[in-house]
């Protein structure tokens, strides 16, 4: 569907990355006061930037990483996974500020919880270079967050001819914000979970919300886990069904299914080859811990 495609297929995908500890097997999140076991953890580089580049790296289409990474222990632990993706790495800041950057995913049956904690700034000193690519077509925010803190980011993005995706992303502070609507102008794809796209519209029902975000979004694809995906355009209303995969670990569900959609509407798919790659994308995820540990466990 873009018309950069065939010139300038290549994505960048821009956020933050992080370290995710997380931990299965458990059978409720502790209480004050309390400790909890997990059956087991894993360590694996996360954040949904570097999912979805993973991802799109994956499918073979060119993707660069935009995104900051610390000096620290837990951050340099996490270089050798991030150059076994395939991502392209020459936007990645390497900076002291930018870490350690973690998140404990807790994980419980198919849901989680997360504690995550942010370090220094979103910006990374290669923006500008990475907009200039001259293989870029298209890029794709991770979270609304980083968005807030680059409020230029979708119109410097434009100015170059690019294409412009973006996953909301839970945020406490962030997602009831009445702006966040009017800060995403010139979002070409918008890609909100069911919880996300509830809390932005302050509606009840899916639906309704999805009517509210066609206003704003040429495109808006509603995220619903078990129960699939919806897409909602002008001209589109299409529900695709999950598909039934053994779930360990629903981590970067979202963000593989953001990169299966992302790479096959670049690809010229029509809207329901879209979201079902999308689905597809996302099912594979889900049968190992970590957002892209079943794309590394692929490759050996």
């Amino acid at each position: 569907m873009s018309l950069n495609d065939a010139q300038r297929p290549a994505v960048l995908s821009i956020g933050r990355i992080y370290c995710d500890l997380i931990f299965t097997g458990l059978a409720a999140l502790p209480e004050p006061g309390r400790e909890v076991f997990a059956d087991d953890m894993k360590m694996a580089a996360g954040g949904g930037a570097y999912i979805t580049a993973a991802h799109l790296a994956h499918t073979g289409r060119a993707t660069a990483l935009v995104a900051r990474l610390g000096l620290d222990a837990l951050s340099a632990g996490l270089a050798p996974e991030l150059e076994a993706t395939g991502i392209d790495l020459q936007f990645l800041e390497r900076s002291k500020d930018a870490g350690p950057q973690v998140t404990v995913a807790s994980v419980i049956g198919n849901d989680r919880a997360f504690l995550s904690r942010r370090a220094g700034t979103a910006l990374p000193a290669t923006l500008d270079a990475a907009l200039n690519w001259a293989q870029a077509g298209h890029l794709h925010i991770a979270e609304y967050a980083t968005l807030h803190e680059i409020p230029d980011l979708v119109r410097r993005a434009k100015t170059q001819g690019l294409t412009v995706s973006l996953d909301p992303s839970w945020d406490e502070t962030l997602i009831y914000d009445p702006a966040l609507l009017k800060a995403c102008a010139g979002v070409d794809i918008f890609l909100p979970n069911k919880e996300e796209a509830l809390a932005i519209t302050g509606f009840e029902d899916p639906q309704t919300a999805l009517d509210k975000l066609v206003e704003t979004f040429p495109v808006t694809v509603l995220k619903g886990g078990a129960e699939g995906a919806w897409l909602r355009s002008k001209e589109h209303n299409l529900h695709a069904k999950a598909e039934n995969v053994p779930v360990i670990d629903t981590t970067g569900a979202g963000d593989a299914f953001n990169a299966g959609f992302i790479n096959a509407w670049l690809s010229g798919a029509d809207a329901q080859a879209a979201l079902n790659a999308g689905i597809q994308a996302g099912s594979l995820t889900v049968q190992a811990a970590g957002g892209t540990s079943i794309l590394l466990k692929n490759k050996s």
